[in-house]
């Protein structure tokens, strides 16, 4: 495996150097056209945001117009125009829009801020503050006027760079013209991370719309990449150099209250728990900011989906606590998606000692200081303090993170990360690690127009136990043109590879997998994109050779109503080291040391997300271990704007495998409501039937947005048995947060 990883460092370290600052000498057909810019002037007068766009500071710059189109095609000028314009004072920066349309028609699915983009008429504003073409702040509106924001992150190349969980303060509006519908915005200084004495920042805006079901942005992009990709922006310059923000200081107390009570435990009432803490946010520069918390309340006020689990390993949630989301690229992106060093959802988190069981295990207080230095240089440190836990034989932790990344070449950077897991006030009857560390080196590559992106990392484990190969590194190389992409990865993690804080389900492997897909771009008809891709893996353990093996061959249509088909077929083999049902029924096992190989089937088709009646449907079929599987899973959503929605989410599966087998229906309807009744009072409630885990879920979350970043939460839970309808456990939780500047 030493060989690998001098390979992984040679490409990823050899070919930025070549082909990172000259990407002409790898021959790229794109060619790099004129930066577009826009300017903005400093204005005296006030700025009122209504929707109207009629103060003559907004039309004293140079607004960035002139829009090209990403969808249906990439080659021409948007059919629908959009013109942006800026001005700014000492306290804030503002930008208004205009979004020209024929007619007053436009979809707004719902009230609820930040809403996804797709299938409805929208505008979103893209600000890379440090010009580093890696991170970016974004905010949005649509014609209804309601509003989201969120953070880019690692170069805004692929979906899940994206995020819309962030929250902090500003204003916005929309409202409907005639002929067009506009915008107005206006963003604090503070708000905001950028340098002091910036001249420019990198900018850029896409736009859906609906009525000709056209995608457009002010750079052009690439039909083949991602329209958040930070690579493709223009310059949002600065009449006089910005100078620091002003003072930033907020804090963010909370209080809660909630009664529980467990049905299955005989002889228990109602646990009844008030508490109180609270956040605080320091800007220490306009680029680097200091969060404490004290007593946090990480009370699920949104809870995880469930899922059906068909496999052998854990299944991965995404952090949804705010105190984490802010620069949780800078920890939390070193690895890949499995081989990750750092999973911020570990901290408050624990295992009972006797059961194996998750538990929660509160936290103390907590301290981070992340952002930027300049535009070469981010840097991050973590300190959460956990309480202690008696009754479950655990001591107190401190986990710790520091984090440092360095720029190179264009788009590059080399990153550091060190996390620590130490035991405090240790226990008699010790059943934990000491200690669990973990050292790590990541190099991140992306050229100028994305041709190139990938990623080398080596991972070391410091651990007490004298466990053998502590390293984990990895490698992914892509290339992406017009017509065709190509990627390559591998990776290895040793067999004592231990990361406490991590999300590593697997250990002890050595995986390849490589990937090709070719696009085909008709120049008229319903098909807009579509060609074919293959994908395989192989999977080696030492001492047993090739232990899982897939082939993937699927073919992609992308309709000019946005709507999509795919149908795939896929090879595998499995090879068991442990005995594994995957029913989970529990009565029967395929057996440890055996091996299988089976093929399956699967098409999918995703409506218009436009229409006010919308669905996914993905039926699959085909052989599964020794047996077979029988799967439907998709959704059905229907519309009523602005107020809401009501779906059916699905996942149906029939095993039936080899005797002593019998045959299983396994069953996940999630039936949801969601209601909007103004911009600030929410109501979502739904209905989770699980037959995997033999529950029956239902959730109703009352959310009161009373000021900006301030809510009041009303949540009700309960799970029952579903053949009686026998209460397992019920839950009431109330929740006040309140954003207090100082």
């Amino acid at each position: 495996m030493r060989v690998s990883l001098l390979t992984s460092f040679f490409v990823l370290f050899g070919c930025p150097y070549f082909c990172g600052a000259q990407p002409a000498m790898f021959g790229q057909n794109e060619q790099v056209a004129k930066t577009p810019f826009a300017n903005a002037k400093k204005t005296e007068s006030k700025i009122v945001i209504d929707g109207n766009i009629d103060e003559a500071a907004w039309y004293s710059g140079v607004p960035a117009d002139n829009f090209w189109q990403l969808f249906p095609t990439d080659s021409v000028m948007a059919e629908l125009q959009t013109e942006i314009f800026f001005t700014y004072d000492d306290d804030n920066f503002y930008v208004a829009a205009k979004c020209y349309a024929p007619r007053k028609e436009y979809v707004v699915p719902s009230l609820r801020r930040d809403f996804r983009a797709g299938g409805s008429d929208n505008l979103t504003f893209l600000f890379d503050t440090f010009n580093d073409e890696t991170n970016a702040f974004f905010f949005g509106t649509n014609p209804a006027g309601v509003l989201r924001e969120g953070l880019i992150s690692n170069g805004g190349a692929n979906r899940q760079d994206f995020s819309g969980s962030w929250d902090n303060k500003w204003t916005g509006t929309a409202k409907i013209h005639d002929g067009y519908w506009a915008a107005e915005m206006a963003i604090p200084f503070k708000t905001v991370r950028y340098q002091e004495g910036s001249t420019k920042w990198r900018f850029n805006a896409y736009r859906f719309d609906t009525q000709i079901t056209e995608r457009s942005s002010w750079t052009r992009i690439p039909q083949n990449q991602f329209l958040t990709n930070l690579a493709f922006m223009g310059d949002l310059n600065w009449e006089e150099p910005l100078k620091k923000s002003g003072a930033n200081f907020a804090v963010i107390p909370y209080v809660s209250a909630d009664m529980s009570r467990d049905f299955e435990e005989s002889g228990s009432g109602y646990n009844k728990n008030f508490n109180f803490g609270g956040d605080a946010k320091v800007a220490i520069t306009s680029g680097l900011n200091l969060d404490l918390t004290i007593n946090p309340d990480f009370s699920q006020v949104e809870v995880d989906r469930q899922v059906t689990n068909l496999q052998r390993f854990e299944i991965f949630f995404p952090e949804r606590r705010q105190f984490f989301l802010e620069n949780a690229d800078l920890f939390g992106s070193f690895g890949d998606r499995r081989i990750n060093p750092f999973f911020s959802r570990r901290i408050g988190v624990a295992k009972d000692t006797a059961t194996g069981a998750t538990i929660q295990n509160p936290i103390y207080f907590g301290a981070r200081l992340s952002g930027k230095l300049d535009e070469n240089w981010r840097v991050g440190l973590l300190s959460m303090q956990t309480a202690d836990d008696g009754q479950n034989d655990l001591p107190s932790f401190n986990y710790t993170v520091a984090a440092i990344q360095r720029k190179l070449f264009a788009r590059s950077n080399v990153g550091l990360i060190f996390v620590n897991k130490q035991a405090l006030n240790n226990k008699e009857t010790q059943t934990y690690n000491l200690y669990n560390r973990i050292i790590g080196l990541d190099y991140n590559l992306a050229t100028t127009t994305n041709t190139w992106s990938g990623k080398a990392y080596v991972h070391k484990a410091i651990t007490p136990e004298n466990a053998e190969d502590k390293l984990a590194h990895g490698l992914r190389l892509g290339y992406r043109v017009r017509h065709f992409a190509l990627t390559w990865r591998h990776s290895w993690v040793g067999e004592g590879y231990d990361a406490e804080v991590g999300f590593v389900p697997r250990k002890d492997f050595f995986q390849m997998r490589p990937q090709a897909s070719y696009f085909f771009y008709p120049s008229n008809g319903k098909v807009v994109q579509h060609g074919p891709s293959v994908e395989a893996l192989w999977l080696v353990k030492p001492g047993y050779g090739n232990t899982d093996r897939e082939f993937r061959f699927r073919w992609t249509w992308r309709m000019r109503n946005s709507s999509r088909f795919q149908a795939e077929v896929k090879n595998e083999y499995t090879f068991l080291f442990d005995d594994f049902d995957p029913t989970r029924e529990g009565n029967h096992y395929l057996p440890e040391g055996a091996g299988y190989t089976y093929t399956n089937y699967s098409l999918q088709y995703n409506s218009d997300r436009s229409q006010a009646f919308s669905f996914r449907i993905e039926p699959r079929f085909g052989e599964f271990f020794n047996g077979h599987r029988l799967g439907l899973r998709g959704d059905l959503t229907y519309r009523f704007q602005p107020y809401g929605n009501i779906a059916l989410n699905y996942n149906l599966n029939r095993i039936k495998l080899a005797a002593p087998f019998t045959p299983v229906n396994l069953y996940l309807v999630g039936p949801r409501i969601d209601l909007t009744f103004t911009k600030k009072i929410f109501l979502t409630t739904f209905i989770q039937y699980n037959s995997q885990i033999d529950n029956l879920n239902i959730n109703a979350r009352f959310q009161w947005r009373f000021k900006p970043v301030s809510d009041f939460f009303l949540v009700y839970t309960d799970n029952y048995f579903p053949e009686d309808f026998r209460v397992k456990n019920r839950a009431v939780v109330a929740k006040l947060t309140y954003w207090l500047n100082m």
